[in-house]
């Protein structure tokens, strides 16, 4: 039998560790109060459908998001940041493509024909 090499960086020693697994659920989506059909939409065209559909909505409403675009998972968090929303991830146990957000009290109020810019008074 050959014997394994050890890495200089395995802690270990060259044992078996036990392998764990992560949380044993995920945590659970709240359900949307809102829900925002994307589908077929370019993350430009449903940041401002999504901003239309948001407008006057109170704080900690939970919005549901469908986004086909393949830029949607890394634009819908980075928009939610810079606009002082909660993103809260990709539904879990939906067929479609759902991100799930939650609104906010200070979320800064953006341009109705540029949602990624700040409104100004």
């Amino acid at each position: 039998m050959g014997r394994s090499r050890r890495s200089p960086l395995d802690p270990s020693g060259g044992r078996a560790r036990p392998w764990t697994a992560g949380p044993a659920t995920a945590p659970e989506t709240p359900p949307p109060c809102l829900t925002v059909d994307g589908t077929g939409l370019l993350c430009v065209t449903l940041l401002l459908r999504l901003r239309k559909e948001i407008d006057g909505a109170r704080p900690g409403t939970v919005v549901h998001v469908i986004a086909t675009d393949p830029a949607a998972p890394l634009d819908l968090p980075a928009w939610c940041h810079m606009t002082g929303r909660h993103h809260l991830g990709p539904v879990p146990d939906d067929a479609r493509p759902v991100y799930a957000l939650q609104l906010a009290a200070d979320a800064l109020p953006t341009r109705a024909d540029a949602p990624w810019h700040p409104a100004t008074p």
